[in-house]
């Protein structure tokens, strides 16, 4: 894979000890004519780099996955 990670951001993730919430931006995430990703993770050890959980979502859907945590928010 030439995946290339920028615009890390990690937030610690409220109710664990250790927990984090990283969001970072994915280019290429599954080979060179792959869409670039918003890449959201979940790490209850803190590591960001290698979280548990995650779910990439296509930048062309990020406006409407936005507006649907904003509305429950």
């Amino acid at each position: 894979m030439s995946e290339t990670v920028s615009d890390l951001k990690v937030i610690p993730l409220t109710g664990t000890k250790n927990g984090v919430i990283s969001v970072a931006k994915i280019e290429e995430p599954y080979g060179g004519d792959s869409n670039t990703v918003a890449s959201i993770g979940i790490s209850l050890a803190g590591d960001a780099n290698n979280p548990e959980w995650k779910v990439h979502i296509p930048l062309q859907n990020l406006n409407e996955v936005i507006a649907a945590l904003q509305a429950i928010k």
